[in-house]
């Protein structure tokens, strides 16, 4: 049975087909495009105002602070089961990441130093290079779909992928390839663009005018949490990743700026957001 059923969009049927079962949003427009090289650098310089390796100490910040969320996540999850069990599973053991769109491998080489054995899968043969002649990490020059769903069947104790998944045309492929390759007890870290966030709630003309071709779906966090449910997995953390009041056209954009990051944290309002969410064991 496929986990989507889309049809036209009540609001806006050219642009949108929505999945019934979970509300993702299908980008009806999107066409595919070429990520290699060119395409990284061009679009990161393009978005940031700085290349990709200019930004490296930011980059390696925010990977800190990912892998500082996950931490605390499972050292909280481990202490509720150590309270309901007298065996400690393997929690001293080394545990396997791997990243979806790992790029030139800084989030990689952090996990690497907090202990994490890792893998990753990247498309661009640049950043596949300086990952692996650089950083001496262990990445693959292909895509996620080249990998079948039962090749690494509950290998990962973390699949990670950051602005990777809204490109890729076969949702299908990639959640049940996500779902497979993760443990029970594992997590998925995620990052997106999201539909619940200012610009398309409060300005969907402007929305539809700035929306990447090449982004086949549309998120949020009501999305992802049923979605994330039928297969399996709980979401543990969710946040915006940005602030952009000065973009909302509600009531919601007048709001002190310290009170709308309040509403923004609370409800996970924000045009891109990252989530943590854990396979269940049973």
């Amino acid at each position: 049975m496929s986990l989507f059923q889309f049809f036209p969009h009540k609001n806006f049927p050219d642009y949108y087909e929505e999945c019934q079962l979970t509300g993702v949003l299908r980008y009806i427009p999107a066409k595919q495009r070429e990520y290699g090289d060119s395409y990284f650098m061009e679009e990161y310089k393009s978005q940031y105002k700085k290349s990709y390796y200019e930004d490296e100490p930011n980059l390696r910040a925010m990977a800190k602070r990912r892998l500082s969320n996950l931490k605390k996540l499972a050292e909280g999850q481990r202490e509720v089961e150590n309270s309901t069990s007298t065996s400690n599973l393997n929690s001293s053991s080394k545990k396997s990441l791997l990243e979806i769109g790992s790029a030139a491998g800084f989030f990689l080489d952090e996990a690497r130093i907090v202990g994490y054995q890792t893998k990753g899968l990247e498309l661009s043969p640049k950043e596949v290079e300086y990952a692996k002649s650089s950083l001496g990490l262990d990445v693959d020059q292909t895509s996620v779909l080249s990998v079948g769903e039962g090749d690494w069947k509950d290998a990962f104790d973390l699949i990670a992928a950051f602005f990777v998944i809204e490109h890729i045309e076969d949702i299908e492929g990639i959640w049940k390839r996500m779902k497979a390759w993760t443990r029970p007890g594992g997590y998925l870290y995620l990052a997106v663009p999201s539909s619940f966030g200012p610009s398309f709630q409060t300005n969907p003309k402007e929305w539809f005018v700035t929306h990447p071709s090449d982004h086949f779906f549309d998120y949020s966090v009501h999305s992802l949490k049923k979605l994330l449910s039928i297969l399996g997995f709980e979401v543990n953390y969710v946040r915006p990743m940005s602030y952009h009041s000065y973009r909302d056209l509600s009531p919601l954009g007048k709001l002190p700026e310290w009170l709308y990051r309040l509403y923004a944290n609370q409800f996970a309002y924000g045009d891109t957001i990252e989530l943590i969410a854990r396979k269940r064991k049973h």
